[in-house]
């Protein structure tokens, strides 16, 4: 009879097993698979060079770290109500984080819509330019974040590279001998406080390294090569063989001054038909173009440091932490911005 029961005793254990024992061995084999975190991301215009390289830099993100995020990419093509419609669909999507670049520089024109990513509660970090308005209107979520660069001292490095280029070449340069440098400037959007700061410090760095200056001419083009071509070939005929250097608030507008000043024979190895360009941004094709010595130089911000901000610190508004832990940012005044530095290149 004790036999009987320490047999029965038995069969029970091994079939409360038999249930037990898979039933924990998927658990702990799901467990290890971290849940993918799924990232919208919205940007105004990826004809705008600098922002492309860092779709591109992300998509690499996504690659280095499968199964760990993905990146869903929607581009307003400079339209305020096409991206708030994009926004309005993907918060009926199952998505983790929302990354804005805003079409408008008027917060009035998406902050309807940021009010809805507030009420979905779902993390935004906002690749912006931080004025008082949008700080005010994010401080009171306490799941956002801006992303922000120095830009004053984008202005400032850009003005020291034509300055120390002017000093080091201005026999040939100095095309007229007046002791002038006579430039054209190639601005970003009228509207924003990037194409203020970067034009006002370049050029006041040239000046406070004693170069006088003259501008010939400014032209708007809103960060796109196109326009900043159309418009250099169009200067170059009204101004010719007076142009001394071309200032330019990104490296896209920089390398479609090339393309022109190329096209009539201009930057292509003869030095007496030279004239400086800089940019702000080191696209990986001025770049090539600052080794070939056809432009001057560039201010360096990496595309891929962004996409790096993007991913650790979303990754820490998802997960509830803080948005900086683990990482080596810090939060300026504002208590909500981080300004990633510029670095100066030349060849």
């Amino acid at each position: 009879m004790n036999i009987l029961k320490k047999l029965i005793s038995a069969i029970i254990v091994m079939l409360l097993l038999s249930n037990i024992i898979p039933y924990n061995a998927y658990a702990l084999q799901t467990s290890t698979n971290e849940p993918e975190l799924k990232v919208a991301v919205f940007i105004n215009n990826f004809d705008d060079l600098f922002l492309y390289e860092i779709k591109r830099n992300l998509e690499d993100i996504q690659a280095e770290n499968e199964n760990k995020v993905q990146f869903t990419f929607f581009d307003a093509k400079e339209n305020q109500g096409s991206q708030n419609d994009s926004i309005e669909k993907a918060l009926t999507e199952n998505f983790d984080l929302f990354v804005l670049r805003p079409v408008s520089k008027n917060i009035s024109d998406f902050e309807g819509t940021f009010n809805k990513i507030q009420q979905k509660n779902i993390p935004l970090i906002l690749l912006y330019e931080k004025t008082s308005s949008i700080v005010n209107l994010l401080k009171r979520y306490q799941k956002a974040v801006i992303i922000d660069t120095n830009l004053v001292q984008s202005g400032i490095l850009e003005g020291k590279i034509l300055a120390n280029a002017w000093n080091a070449n201005k026999e040939v340069l100095d095309k007229n001998k007046d002791n002038i440098m006579q430039y054209i400037l190639i601005k970003g959007p009228s509207d924003s406080n990037i194409t203020t700061i970067r034009s006002k410090y370049s050029i006041q760095t040239v000046n406070e390294a004693g170069i006088k200056t003259q501008e010939l001419s400014s032209v708007t083009c809103n960060f796109l090569e196109e326009c900043a071509r159309t418009s250099i070939e169009s200067l170059i005929l009204n101004y010719y063989g007076k142009i001394e250097a071309i200032i330019a608030n990104s490296d896209s507008m920089a390398i479609g001054a090339i393309k022109a000043l190329q096209k009539y024979g201009y930057n292509k190895g003869d030095i007496s038909k030279y004239i400086a360009v800089v940019g702000i941004d080191a696209l990986p094709e001025a770049k090539e173009l600052i080794r070939q010595g056809a432009m001057t130089g560039t201010v360096e911000q990496h595309p891929r440091e962004h996409a790096d901000a993007i991913y650790s610190i979303g990754m820490n508004l998802v997960s509830g932490k803080s948005p900086l832990s683990g990482t080596n940012y810090k939060f300026d005044e504002t208590g909500i911005a981080i300004q990633l530095p510029y670095f100066e290149y030349v060849k």
